[in-house]
Formats: C-alpha cells, structure tokens, sequence
C-alpha cells in the first residue's frame, strides 16, 4: 500500500510543475494605462497585478518580443518557457478619434476674439486626430492661439484631457476662410420646376464656391419656376428663376374682353408663354384676329376693348 501511495505522489509531481509554468499571452487588449504582469503572462500567480510599465497609448498598440518576456520572467521569477523563438505578445489599448468638430469648436472661441469672422471655414491642415480612450470624459482646449487676419492663416496648440490618460498636447495650424450664405437644392428639380420648400436648403459655403447672382434667402427662390433642371446640391442662382408660367405656349385660353360695363370671353390660342401679370399675344380663334393680352390667372387672358392686332 505505501509503494502505491508513494508511485502516485512521483506520477503527480510533474503535473504539479506543468500547471505552475507560466504561460505568454498571444494577444492582449488592456483598458488601463498601466500594464502589468498578468496583462502579459497567463499564470503570473500573486504578482499577476504587478505595473510592468505603460501601456500603449490610446488606439495604439506594443509588441514585446521573446528576448523582453525572457526578461520580465526573470525578474519576477516566474517558470516560462518561449514556445519558439519568435514567440511575442501584442498589446492592444482601444481608443476613440477625438471628433474634428470638437478641435474646431474649441479653436474658433479664440480665432474669433483675435479677429476671425464667426461664419470663417476653418481649413485644417494635416491632422492625425487625437486618440483618447473609449468611454472617458474628454476636454478639448486651445493655447498659444495666433491668427492673421490678411491672410488668415492661424496657429495653435491643442491640450486634450481624458481619463485614463496624460495631457496631450498636438501643434495644429491651418487657415480660416470666409463663407457665404447659399440655398442649394435637396433633388434633381426639372426645368419647369416651382421651386417649393422642401426643395432647397439653406448652408454656407466658401466664398470661391459661391457665383454671383445666387440666391441667399428662401423668399427669393420659394414659388419661382425653374428656366434650366438642377441636379442635387447645386446652387440656386437668380437668373435661373422666374414668376411660374401661367399660360403655356400654343394652349387654349379663355380671352376676357372688358370694357365699362361689358365682359365678353371667347376662346384663344396662346402665341407664347408667360407668367401671372405677362403680356402674351393671343389668337382668337373665330376671327383668326392676333392680339395682345394681360395673363389675369391660369388660361386667362384679359383683351383691352379696340386692342390692336398684332401681325405675325
């Protein structure tokens, strides 16, 4: 009975040895900025909570090859062995971009008190956004803040707080460029259009982009007849809108001919087109006689009594 106790105990002790071996991680995703031991080695025991060092910054990642995790085994004596010699571990910290809007928003307060119009484009030049991690309370400032107005051109340092993270500080420069109130259209509008107000929306846009003669508020476009199609997101320009057509070329109209105390209306082919308020010349088509009318609504033509034909 006691040789089989004591084969078990022999049998047991190399299984005892394999469970302490310690084991490398292959790939490590870590929330905190300190990285420790049990980040890196799987079976680390009592000092698996021990800071090895930073982690990696957010949205970035560390690669320790085999002769580093040979070391950090040593130091802390832990019973690891490479499963190769390119064994490594990849540690990983997730990470969130700093939205452009909020470096803008905390840029323009400044730009704006040194000179800078409110309604300014700004252009940033090249920008590696800020990385910061995940779900921490971020807080985005300028400093140091210059700004030409001749140019505009402007210059700063940003400062990005976070949880979890160092005070980053990242020089940004760039240049401020004036806007111009524009309605665009939200659709392809056909010519013939009447421009309504689901049909257009107001933006600003930079001041090279904006042609003259485009419209920049509502009242100027809503009602007004398309003269060419638009596609989507183009701008309205003046001279493409009109009063809408009311009587159309070659349609029948009624032709109302008044005089003190006498209406008359016959019927008449409109010779051209024209809106609310045109003069438009009409035929009468029992005299075949030409002449020129006032549009007074849709296929109405008001004749002057003794109006003049008009050769054709």
């Amino acid at each position: 009975m006691r040789a089989l106790t004591a084969m078990l105990v022999l049998l047991a002790a190399p299984w005892a040895t394999a469970q302490e071996l310690a084991a490398a991680r292959p790939l490590v995703v870590v929330k905190d900025a300190t990285l420790r031991l049990g980040d890196v080695f799987a079976g680390a025991g009592p000092n698996a909570g021990l800071a090895i060092g930073a982690s990696p910054l957010p949205g970035r990642r560390l690669v320790l090859e085999m002769p580093q995790l040979a070391a950090l085994a040593r130091a802390h004596g832990l019973s690891w062995r490479p499963l190769s010699p390119r064994e490594r571990v990849v540690v990983e910290r997730p990470g969130r971009a700093v939205p452009r809007e909020e470096i803008e928003a905390a840029l323009l307060a400044d730009l704006v008190r040194l000179g800078m119009e409110p309604t300014a484009e700004l252009e940033l030049g090249p920008l590696l956004p800020p990385m910061v991690p995940p779900a921490a309370i971020v807080q985005v400032a300028t400093e140091g803040v210059s700004f030409d107005p001749a140019s505009g051109r402007f210059a700063a340092t940003l400062v990005v707080m976070a949880d979890g993270m160092a005070t980053l500080r990242q020089r940004l420069g760039g240049h401020a460029a004036p806007t111009l109130p524009a309605l665009i259209a939200t659709r392809r509008l056909p010519i013939g259009h009447i421009v309504g107000p689901g049909d257009l929306r107001e933006v600003r846009l930079r001041a090279e982009r904006v042609r003259s003669g485009s419209a920049e508020r509502p009242d100027q476009v809503i009602g007004q007849q398309l003269h060419r199609p638009l596609v989507a997101d183009a701008v309205f320009l003046t001279a493409d809108l009109g009063p809408p057509t009311l009587v159309e070329r070659n349609a029948l109209v009624t032709m109302v001919l008044e005089a003190p105390g006498i209406s008359l209306t016959v019927q008449g082919r409109a010779l051209d087109a024209a809106p609310q308020g045109g003069l438009v010349t009409v035929m009468n088509l029992a005299s075949r006689t030409v002449v020129e009318g006032e549009v007074v609504g849709p296929g109405r033509v008001r004749i002057a009594m003794g109006a003049t034909p008009v050769s054709r």
